[in-house]
């Protein structure tokens, strides 16, 4: 069977996460094989947070959970596309739909989306 190979990347492998109605790309993140397995016994994204340095459900503080609706892997096995229905409208803790919501332009990066929560009141 074909699996994520989470070797090369020191147990840790990249995750693209979209939208998948629109192919908006929410945010990057980084799954082990522990965060792999509970993603796929649950159907909602769970990461492995580099910060904190343990599991970490996506939406289990906001209630903004990604629900999985479509899973790719690419060429080389070590990077993982999440296709999700995203809960709460927003992917980004800061608030925005998505974590890249600044545009490069005029020699400086602007606000392009706006806020679909206010973080101080989810994150209390």
């Amino acid at each position: 069977m074909v699996e994520p190979n989470f070797d090369k990347g020191e147990g840790l492998i990249p995750v693209v996460v979209q939208d998948h109605g629109t192919g908006e790309v929410l945010m990057l993140a980084y799954m082990n094989r522990e965060a792999w397995e509970k993603t796929l016994e649950t159907g909602k994204a769970t990461y492995w947070s580099r910060s904190r340095r343990s599991l970490w459900l996506k939406g289990e503080t906001s209630g903004h959970f990604q629900v999985i609706r479509e899973i790719r892997l690419d060429c080389d096995e070590d990077t993982i596309l999440l296709k999700v229905e995203q809960l709460g409208g927003a992917a980004c803790h800061t608030g925005h739909r998505s974590c890249f919501f600044r545009r490069w332009s005029g020699g400086d990066f602007e606000t392009v989306g706006e806020c679909v929560f206010d973080p101080k009141e989810v994150y209390k």
